[in-house]
């Protein structure tokens, strides 16, 4: 605990905490019995609240409600996507079997991307990014022009989730559209905080989850044009199209649609809000800590960065030390880096970006969302120096040992 004795969460880009009315509406759909694919009214009921939920949604992301499959959250519809669209796509063509992904994407797409790659002999292109962690467009034209007729998909995510960076979709989508290629994309960090129209984007796939909008964990979505026909991972009752079978979460479905709704109503102000909070942070640390460097694109709008995420190396510091000495005063964040066997490994978009190992490893996100307040950030700040100098002092000790 900090010295107020609350906890200061700094990690919504992780998990943000449920709206009250999502709360709520789950609390009351828990207590209702019915299958939503049973046909008795407990059943029809539980049916109607699905579909009423997904017309919020489909509306929210500018869809129609066929196109919204409910899954169990962003990672499974990321493998829906990806490995249905590969499968799909080379069963009607074998010579369709590269896939053209950036070098930042979340781990819910880089590992089933490897793994198609290690055991199902998909060709991987990785588009390469820039030092703001943008892809370098140019580089993705050139990998798909090189061989068009060889590409199953292309994904590129909407923003990155450790730097907050936007990527430019509209010229993703146009890159690969000349060719009939279909474009998928992580819209997971990026639905809280930019607007979202599916129908104008151009994309044929997008991903999103309840738990980043103050919904639940363990329901999101992809949302799929009704002509485009992965491979589904699952098969069972038939359920989402015949792409996700499985019994259909109503109280999950139904605080999902309450979370977006909110969500979208108070997006412009709830970005403006944040976007002064993130400022206050950025400008606090750089006053205590002046060689800290703030990583990603500088600029803010919803053609540059996500207002809600500062990305932070802190030179001669070990992010994962200076993680758990601000947690020991109830400060929680997050690192880019990632446990491999309790080894910490480097960011794999910090080192994409051209950041050698030290500075990836010694790097912070700090994270903000709706219940962020000021309070919040001057905690953070009040308790940065100490915190910086052990960090820097036990570095210093082990480099010289």
């Amino acid at each position: 605990m900090n010295d107020s004795g609350t906890t200061v969460y700094l990690d919504h880009a992780a998990t943000t905490p449920m709206w009250p009315e999502a709360i709520a509406v789950m609390t009351e759909e828990l207590g209702r019995i019915g299958n939503a694919s049973s046909l008795h009214t407990s059943g029809r009921a539980a049916r109607r609240t699905v579909e009423e939920s997904r017309e919020v949604i489909a509306e929210c992301l500018g869809a129609r409600p066929s196109e919204v499959v409910f899954c169990s959250g962003g990672t499974e519809a990321n493998n829906l996507a990806i490995k249905g669209l590969f499968w799909s796509r080379r069963a009607a063509d074998p010579a369709r079997d590269r896939i053209v992904f950036s070098a930042i994407e979340h781990h819910a797409l880089l590992d089933p991307v490897t793994w198609l790659a290690t055991h199902e002999g998909a060709r991987i292109d990785t588009t390469p990014v820039c030092r703001e962690g943008r892809i370098v467009i140019d580089a993705l034209r050139e990998a798909v022009d090189r061989d068009p007729a060889s590409v199953a998909a292309v994904t590129t995510m909407w923003a990155n989730n450790e730097l907050g960076t936007i990527q430019p979709i509209d010229e993703v989508v146009a890159i690969a559209q000349a060719h009939g290629i279909p474009v998928h994309s992580d819209a997971v960090q990026a639905a809280g905080y930019v607007p979202l129209d599916f129908a104008a984007s151009g994309l044929d796939a997008m991903t999103v989850t309840a738990h980043k909008l103050g919904g639940p964990v363990g329901i999101g979505a992809l949302v799929i044009k009704r002509e485009i026909e992965p491979t589904p991972l699952m098969h069972g009752g038939g359920q989402e199209r015949d792409l996700r079978s499985g019994t259909i979460g109503v109280p999950l479905i139904a605080a999902f649609a309450t979370a977006l709704q909110i969500t979208v109503r108070r997006q412009a102000q709830d970005v403006e809000r944040i976007e002064r909070l993130r400022q206050r942070l950025v400008d606090g640390v750089r006053r205590v800590v002046p060689d800290a460097i703030v990583n990603g694109d500088p600029e803010p709008g919803p053609d540059h960065r996500l207002p809600n995420i500062a990305h932070i190396t802190f030179p001669g510091c070990e992010g994962d030390a200076m993680l758990m000495l601000l947690d020991a005063q109830g400060i929680e964040c997050s690192t880019g880096s990632a446990c491999a066997a309790g080894v910490p490994q480097p960011s794999h978009v910090l080192l994409a970006m051209g950041y050698d190992d030290v500075a990836a490893r010694g790097s912070l996100r700090f994270s903000l969302g709706h219940s962020s307040t000021e309070a919040d950030v001057d905690a953070l700040i009040a308790a940065l120096p100490g915190v910086h100098a052990r960090a820097r002092a036990a570095s210093l000790v082990r480099d010289a040992s």
